[in-house]
């Protein structure tokens, strides 16, 4: 299959190939062609140059005989001018001159008329010319801008494609590569295939042998060992009591405990619309305090107050049902008669549901009747009205298909097996048809209870009541979505559960057959119960699970407090060393005591006696205000000597003794403190330097995943330079071609202006001659 996808794959990707090598023959013809024109349309502009170029001498040679013409202009002039004094003194030699002058004057006039008719008639052709140079060439100029235009685009067209072609191409052959390693894998999985084959087919043969024997034992072993085959029959095998499955029933347990749950919040949800919506009609449209109300709306809140006795009972059949649902039964629809209890229940509220609906209908159309009821405020009672007559449809509908569910637990041959699943599903499409219409009846309340609320007449009361049947409504709507919800969820389990029952059989004939099955597993049960013999005592199974649940749990803190003893051990001798350091301080203090007391004994000694007295009255003081200091802190009773005692050398060593006991119990607490932040310290450090090598294994995928990127950025860049390179080469060939251009335009007009300028002062020369 892998094989036959991967071959049409290709086969795919060489059409798309065949058909984009097509385009790219059309548009390089294309190309071809427009490269064509262009070099026609150049060879057209190379010729109107020529022309204009001829057109340019034969003005150059005309410029130059009107030069010649205005040169012998002026020689005859002269010669005329020179001829008139001698006309004057010989007239009549001059008449016949004059004469003579005349002719010749009017043979040169009209050489000359006809030289300036052939001038004018040149300058008129050369200027249609001229116009006629500027009109092509600005055509092909146009024509020309316009052909490099989609040359430049048919040339775009034509580097995207072979890019593409190239892309398709490496992408091709990558497949390819890709197709010819992954046929290496198949033909070796292939391979491996056969070689299984081989062996279950070998295995195959061993087992067929093996549970033939076995057939023929067994066959032999019931022949002549079971009398009876209880299973052959339906009615018998009904009777046989199935392998019980526990996880199937905790599972309908656990699937009856949220059923219950969601009935009771719909029951509580019903419970409070049936009562709010009462005491919206005992104050709307006329409130009951101030007037008497309807008969109509009257008999509909007497119906409305009864609601309790026909809702409650829901909760009290669900109850029920959950109740008989036990991890000892067996939970078919065969076994389950409170099903039975549940739809009659059901019935009972339906009866109820028809029952208030055309008061419900009334007292709607009492309130578009109001004085007060807007036209949208109608609209919305009409659309109420609709929907509640649509949430009794529903729910008749509901209780027919729960009704079919409960006749197997009572009449077997009400409801036939092969029909389960078409009810269960019929059951979800109710519920969310239920659901569906308590969504529109939320929208159109709330959307009747805002324009009530924009009423003048609406009072505070009536507010707070829409409020509440609002949040009613709500709250049927939500418990409505969790029951349609909850039912999808679990009808393929539900499907899926009805062929639980006896083995090869198609389920329990009858109810009572079920029950005697219910009754055989209770005797085996209670068997079974009987032939179990006492165990020795052990830990019993739940608090064996709880303790290894605590081991596996406290694994690592018990590394941790392995870890702190051993250091608080480490501690310990640490400290027992410094006890010892400091006893042997302590003896050497006391040693200096000694030797100091006995050096101020002897000082003592040698002064008067009246000053030891004062002296040692006054040590006397301060040793008992110290000790009693120190026996307040530390709640040590401490001797206490009288001022008039002599100095005591005890009391000033117990003075010392107590103080160095002070300072050791202080800096051994200090210490203890600074043990346990330190181990503190330690499992914040621990903590750290775990939580520190995930963010440096962290930091190394984003560094290697920020190396990848630079990489590409670097190759975009440079791939962005070359382009931008060859984009400026172009333009720059462009602006230089365009620049050439220019000039030769730029000699064009300069040498037709100046042949205008010379074809001008031509012309005026010759009107003035």
């Amino acid at each position: 299959m892998a094989s036959a996808e991967l071959q049409g794959k290709y086969q795919k990707l060489a059409q798309e190939y065949s058909k984009l090598r097509a385009q790219n023959q059309v548009l390089k013809k294309g190309v071809v062609d427009e490269q064509a024109n262009s070099a026609a349309l150049k060879e057209q502009l190379k010729m109107k140059d020529q022309s204009l170029r001829k057109l340019q001498q034969e003005m150059d040679s005309l410029t130059f005989r009107n030069l010649q013409l205005a040169k012998r202009v002026e020689l005859l002039q002269d010669e005329l001018a020179l001829s008139e004094p001698r006309g004057k003194k010989n007239k009549k030699s001059g008449e016949s001159s004059s004469q003579l002058s005349q002719e010749q004057k009017s043979v040169f006039d009209e050489d000359l008329q006809k030289k300036i008719e052939e001038n004018e008639r040149l300058h008129i052709q050369f200027f249609e010319a001229d116009e006629q140079h500027k009109h092509v060439e600005a055509e092909l100029r146009s024509r020309l801008s316009t052909l490099e235009m989609e040359a430049a685009q048919h040339q775009a067209v034509v580097d995207g494609l072979t890019r593409k072609y190239m892309e398709t191409i490496e992408k091709l052959q990558n497949d390819k590569a890709k197709l010819e390693v992954k046929s290496q894998t198949l033909e070796k999985e292939a391979k491996e295939c056969r070689l299984r084959t081989e062996e279950c087919q070998l295995q195959l043969k061993n087992l067929h042998e093996d549970l033939s024997s076995r057939l023929e034992e067994s066959l032999s072993i019931i022949s002549e060992k079971v009398p009876f085959n209880d299973t052959k029959y339906s009615q018998y095998n009904a009777l046989n009591v199935p392998v019980h499955n526990r996880r199937h029933q905790l599972k309908m347990r656990d699937i009856a405990g949220q059923a219950l749950a969601f009935v009771q919040d719909l029951v509580k949800a019903l419970l409070n619309f049936h009562t709010y919506t009462e005491q919206r009609i005992q104050i709307f449209p006329i409130d009951s305090a101030i007037d008497t109300i309807s008969p109509l709306n009257q008999k509909f809140s007497q119906y409305l107050h009864e609601n309790a006795s026909y809702v409650r009972p829901l909760e009290e059949g669900m109850l029920h049902l959950f109740e008989s649902i036990t991890e000892d039964t067996v939970t078919v629809l065969e076994t389950t008669v409170k099903l039975k209890t549940f739809s009659e229940h059901l019935t009972s509220y339906i009866c109820f549901l028809r029952k208030i609906l055309p008061y419900q209908l009334k007292s709607l159309e009492e309130e578009c009747e109001a004085s007060l009821c807007t036209s949208a405020l109608r609209a919305r009672n009409l659309e109420l009205s609709q929907d509640m007559k649509k949430m009794t449809a529903v729910f008749e509908k509901l209780q027919t298909y729960i009704a079919l569910l409960a006749l197997p637990s009572t009449e077997p041959d009400g409801l036939l097996r092969t029909n389960y699943s078409c009810v269960l599903t019929n059951v979800g499409a109710a519920l969310h048809g239920f659901h569906d219409v308590m969504k529109d009846i939320s929208k159109h309340y709330s959307q009747k209870a805002t324009i009530e609320l924009e009423l003048p007449t609406t009072t505070q009361k009536l507010i707070t009541t829409n409020d509440c049947i609002l949040s009613s409504v709500v709250a049927l709507t939500n418990g409505a979505g969790k029951i349609a919800s909850f039912f999808s969820n679990n009808v393929d389990y539900f499907i899926a559960s009805l062929s639980y029952g006896p083995k090869t059989g198609s389920g329990f004939i009858s109810p009572l057959s079920a029950e005697c099955m219910l009754q055989y597993k209770k005797k085996a049960a209670a068997y079974m119960k009987a032939l179990r013999k006492p165990l020795l005592e052990s830990v019993p199974y739940e608090e064996a699970l709880a303790n290894r649940r605590v081991l596996l749990s406290s694994t690592e803190s018990r590394e941790g407090l392995a870890q702190q003893v051993q250091q608080s051990l480490e501690k310990i001798s640490k400290l027992e060393q410094e006890k010892e350091h400091w006893m042997l301080e302590a003896q050497l203090a006391k040693i200096k005591l000694e030797k100091e007391n006995q050096r101020i004994a002897d000082k003592l000694k040698s002064t008067s006696s009246g000053q030891v007295v004062g002296v040692a009255q006054e040590k006397a003081a301060v040793a008992t205000a110290t000790g009693q200091e120190e026996a307040s802190a530390k709640a040590v009773p401490e001797p206490v000597h009288s001022t008039s005692e002599a100095p005591d050398v005890e009391s000033r060593e117990d003075l010392i003794r107590n103080h160095y006991m002070t300072r050791i119990v202080e800096l051994t607490s200090q210490l203890q403190l600074a043990d346990s932040k330190s181990v503190h310290f330690y499992a914040e450090c621990r903590a750290l330097s775990k939580r520190l090598a995930l963010a440096e294994k962290s930091k190394e995928a984003l560094t290697e995943e920020m190396k990848v990127a630079s990489q590409s950025i670097s190759r975009l860049q440079d791939e962005l330079t070359t382009t931008k390179r060859s984009y400026e080469d172009q333009l720059s060939m462009m602006s230089d071609h365009l620049c050439s251009m220019n000039e030769t335009l730029s000699k064009q007009r300069e040498e037709i202006d100046t042949l205008k300028m010379s074809s001008k002062g031509n012309s005026k020369k010759n009107k003035s001659r």
